[in-house]
């Protein structure tokens, strides 16, 4: 994004420059000259198409930071069954978190593990563990420090949903990102 940023306002320079440069020509002394026209606030079509740029820069950064607020608030992370890779559709949230923790040296999260009934005890508080490593890892590889990020495993012991049906089951194969403390 940032390379598609730098673009855009070079073309926007590189525009408004050669608005610059024509509007400074000379004209033959047979021709008369005419009187720049301009929109009847009195802004010219270079001020003009400055303005509009800085505000659909602007409208970029709001939507940027709603998404990244948006992602903040996303805390709950779900596994398919059997399976410790987060799925890929929440690489983008993961990689604001990364940021917020990389931003903020300070702060730190707790990432529990869980998974469904399904599987003996054992194998699901390794699978919980398994579960809360694998985002850390990518947080960690995205900015993210180490000491900030504490995991946990409750395996099957802390259900989000009491039931034995593939809805419930899909609701409990998960991590959640807690704040330390």
């Amino acid at each position: 994004m940032g390379t598609q940023l730098t673009n855009v306002i070079k073309t926007t320079t590189f525009a408004l420059a050669l608005i610059g440069l024509a509007a400074c020509s000379s004209t033959s002394e047979t021709e008369p000259t005419a009187p720049v026209a301009q929109e009847s606030s009195g802004e010219s079509a270079a001020a003009r198409a400055a303005r509009m740029e800085q505000e659909r820069l602007e409208r970029e950064r709001m939507e940027e930071e709603r998404r990244e607020e948006a992602a903040l608030n996303t805390t709950v992370f779900y596994f398919d069954f059997d399976v410790a890779e987060f799925k890929a559709a929440d690489r983008e949230t993961l990689v604001y978190h990364a940021r917020n923790l990389a931003s903020n040296p300070s702060s730190s999260i707790r990432l529990e593990g869980h998974a469904d009934e399904r599987g003996t005890r054992e194998y699901n508080l390794a699978l919980g563990e398994r579960r809360a490593n694998s985002i850390r890892d990518f947080l960690i590889v995205n900015g993210a420090s180490r000491n900030q990020i504490e995991t946990v495993s409750y395996g099957e012991e802390r259900p989000a949903v009491r039931g034995q049906t593939e809805n419930a089951y899909r609701q409990n194969r998960r991590v959640e990102i807690q704040p330390a403390g």
